[in-house]
């Protein structure tokens, strides 16, 4: 029994001695199987790995890449060292399978960024070092699969400019963090903040100009030297953490700039409360419809944020007709006559905040005065129907009756407006539309040659009521801007199913609209059904005729077939040659119905032929006469007989 144990633990030894790699070792007293092969000149990761080893040192080697088989199956593997290989590239999924691994070392490569599919499967993931790559980029995706057990990060030395903070204050177990030597600008506010067991962060030799605050105290262990920090009133809480031996050292403003921060008095740590420089409109008056600019600056310090409140003292924000810019300007692309009015620009920082007010004139497009008189006379301007909201948009003219503009055709999805304008000839310089947009309440305006009588609106959403206003833009002089002069207005609604062909407009958009679609599907289902039907008759009428020609046809009876021989052909009843053909019953001396002359014989009237031959319909005006000696038979078959002969 011992040599059969003996045997055994021998077997399994041979065992795990084959499966080692080459140049590789495969220590036998470790308690878990372990595979050494750090500086050993490999190339590519070894294909003959134990796939149940718990421990893979690859460090010191040359392998430039790995791939999705690489540590495919090795889910013991708890601890994996690549360090100092030249990496270049993983592939995705290339660690999919190591959902028991703890620690994966990546540091001393080349990796220019990391993404969540190179990093899936990392379940189990405790401490990740990825230090001294050259890391430009990092999906927020990236440490999505072990958010919830990662310890450790090691992202220092590379080449960073930004760090996904969203998915790093996801960590909720993160002890160390470690992001010297990096690129890094800024650090939003409560990211650090949200990191409950956060025991160290080194942000050493990055860009910071300032930092927010660290929770504590205790605290985070911080390290922030290196950086060119702007030493003011928003640094009092690192000053107050700061103790001599510290590097955080004043980049600037310039009386600070080289000290270090332990060493400056926090009374020198001021901020200065923003002054607006100037605000202004560019230009202070527009017409309804054309851009407009506001721009406002600010000093303080630190640097102040700048936004605006509009007339009605709300926030103003991005939008289809608003832009605001981080320098501060605000660009009106579409002035509307809600934007008449006084413009707030609010400079505020650490310090506190200031306020300018500017004016902003918006003038309602003009449109001719009523009355009767010629079309071509010039009139004074005036409020236009585009600037009042009529729903009717006719002008004073239009309450007439007169409509100028309508709305042709209407449908779920677009709507053509056509419209007869007053004016012609060179003073029209183009036409103005306007219609409220399908995203917000502002208005979209449109400008078209002078040639234009219609125009399509193809941004229209269904089931919603649109307001469309058409002005003529004239110019009066030479040197003159062009004037707009209302056209008319006009107000409809699209269907509210994008199936539906009719359209849905208001009374005013000139009562119901044709149905082309339903028209012409009626008239193809008429033409159609008239084809089938003529068909079908013709059919019928083929069937009948048919029918009528098989009961006036009479059948034909052959007597004998006979097959070719060698000899004579007899018939076996008769004494007849065999083969000859023989006439159906008759009466005496008629064949076929028609008297035979007198001595002539069957032969006679069918002479044999080498293929069988189809008789040739032939119509006489009258018989010959038959009692004539000399007079000859000329049969007549039917178009659908045959006559049958045997070939000699």
């Amino acid at each position: 029994m011992a040599w059969l144990v003996v045997g055994l633990a021998l077997a399994l030894c041979a065992a795990r001695g084959s499966r080692c790699p080459p140049r590789c070792l495969c220590p036998s007293s470790s308690p878990s199987p372990t595979l050494l092969c750090a500086r050993t000149g490999l190339l590519a990761v070894p294909p003959s790995l134990d796939r149940g080893a718990v421990e893979l040192r690859l460090a010191d080697n040359f392998i430039g890449a790995v791939g999705r088989a690489d540590f495919a199956n090795m889910s013991s593997l708890v601890h994996l060292t690549l360090s100092r290989n030249g990496l270049r590239r993983l592939a995705p999924g290339a660690f999919a399978d190591l959902r028991a691994l703890r620690a994966l070392h990546l540091d001393g490569n080349r990796l220019p960024a990391l993404s969540g599919a190179q990093l899936r499967g990392l379940a189990s993931l405790r401490h990740l070092i990825v230090a001294n790559n050259q890391l430009a980029a990092i999906e927020p995706a990236a440490f999505a699969a072990f958010a919830a057990t990662v310890e450790d990060l090691d992202l220092s030395h590379n080449n960073l400019p930004a760090l996904p903070w969203e998915a790093v204050a996801a960590m909720a177990s993160l002890a160390t963090l470690t992001l010297d030597h990096n690129l890094l600008e800024r650090v939003p506010a409560g990211a650090v903040a949200r990191l409950p067991r956060l025991a160290r962060l080194d942000l050493t030799a990055n860009r910071l100009r300032a930092l927010p605050p660290v929770p504590g105290p205790p605290g985070p262990s911080l390290a922030a030297g290196g950086n060119p920090l702007h030493c003011n009133c928003e640094l009092l809480w690192l000053r107050r953490l700061a103790r001599p031996g510290r590097l955080e050292s004043c980049a600037s403003p310039p009386a600070l700039a080289g000290r270090l921060l332990w060493a400056v008095p926090e009374e020198e740590l001021a901020c200065r409360a923003p002054a607006i420089a100037g605000a202004a409109a560019e230009p202070a008056a527009v017409l309804e419809g054309q851009p407009l600019r506001l721009g406002c600056a600010a000093a303080g310090d630190p640097a102040p944020a700048l936004h605006w409140l509009g007339p009605d003292g709300r926030l103003v924000q991005n939008g289809s007709r608003r832009a605001l810019r981080p320098d501060g300007t605000l660009e009106l692309r579409v002035a509307t006559l809600g934007d008449h009015g006084a413009f707030t620009c609010v400079a505020s920082n650490a310090a506190g905040e200031a306020a300018a007010r500017v004016q902003v004139a918006v003038r309602p497009l003009p449109v001719p005065h009523g009355g009767g008189g010629d079309e071509d006379e010039e009139a004074a301007p005036a409020p236009s129907d585009m600037a009042r909201g009529d729903a009717g948009g006719n002008g004073t003219r239009a309450a007439a009756g007169e409509r100028r503009a309508v709305a042709a055709e209407v449908a779920a999805g677009e709507a053509t407006i056509r419209w007869a304008p007053r004016r012609h000839g060179p003073g029209v310089r183009g036409f103005q539309v306007r219609y409220n947009s399908s995203l917000d309440d502002g208005h979209v305006y449109r400008l078209l040659p002078p040639s234009s009588r219609s125009f399509v609106l193809r941004d229209v959403a269904s089931g919603r009521r649109y307001e469309v206003c058409v002005s003529a833009l004239l110019a009066l002089g030479p040197s003159a801007s062009p004037v707009a002069r209302g056209v008319g207005c006009v107000s409809f609604t699209t269907s509210s199913s994008s199936s539906s062909s009719s359209s849905s407009s208001s009374p005013t958009c000139g009562g119901a609209l044709a149905t082309p679609h339903f028209l012409g599907g009626t008239v193809i289902i008429v033409i159609g059904a008239a084809i089938a039907a003529s068909v079908l008759v013709f059919i019928l009428i083929l069937t009948a005729r048919y029918k009528a020609a098989s009961a006036r046809r009479s059948p034909v009876s052959v007597a004998d077939v006979c097959s070719q021989t060698n000899g004579m052909r007899r018939n076996s009843a008769a004494g007849a040659p065999m083969g000859a053909f023989t006439p159906p019953t008759a009466p005496k001396g008629a064949v076929g119905g028609v008297k035979a002359p007198m001595g002539a014989s069957a032969e006679a009237l069918f002479p044999s032929h080498s293929y069988p031959r189809r008789s040739r319909t032939r119509r006489h005006g009258s018989l010959p006469r038959l009692d004539l000696p000399e007079a000859t038979l000329r049969p007549s078959f039917g178009s659908t007989h045959w006559m049958l002969e045997s070939t000699v």
